[in-house]
């Protein structure tokens, strides 16, 4: 593990923290929520073990990455701004990308907007839904996977309720 290099690089208006280890043809993993690079360090060192350049980044607003404080600075524009940034930063034209939960819905919007920096695609657990141009995101998991689904569940704000109830939204 200690082979993995940190570094922090400037993409898109703010500092990413990115792990890497390896040379060769490079493999970009995107990881969920709520977890940062370290979730890919087992497949990081296998892979470069095997001759690629394995890169995990914290994405924006994880870990030792900036965290800017407006919600709007998180649409997955945003997102793969960064990402983009960040493989300009690297010297890196296309990538084998790899993405899980929340990385796989980043993974997939990166493909449709930038498919000219994408050699090809692995993504865990979460398939591709188009967005239905007739409701918000939330509202379509909501009607799908019902209020407690964790993305529809984080959408309250504690601000909302009482101090004295806080501790039932807390998990």
């Amino acid at each position: 593990m200690d082979k993995i290099q940190h570094k922090n690089i400037q993409s898109n208006g703010i500092n990413i923290h990115v792990a890497e280890i390896g040379s060769g043809p490079a493999v970009l993993f995107l990881h969920g929520f709520p977890e940062l690079w370290y979730s890919w360090r087992h497949q990081m060192l296998f892979f470069s073990s095997r001759g690629y350049r394995a890169i995990a980044p914290d994405l924006r607003g994880y870990g030792d990455s900036d965290a800017p404080p407006s919600a709007s600075s998180y649409t997955a524009f945003h997102i793969i701004g960064d990402l983009v940034g960040l493989l300009d930063a690297l010297g890196l034209d296309r990538i084998y990308l790899v993405g899980h939960d929340w990385g796989a819905v980043m993974a997939w919007y990166f493909c449709l907007l930038r498919p000219d920096r994408i050699k090809a695609l692995v993504n865990l657990s979460v398939v591709f839904h188009p967005r239905n141009p007739k409701r918000k995101p939330v509202e379509s998991m909501r009607a799908i996977l019902g209020d407690d689904y964790y993305i529809c569940r984080f959408q309250v704000l504690y601000t909302d309720f009482p101090l004295n109830q806080i501790s039932v939204f807390v998990y």
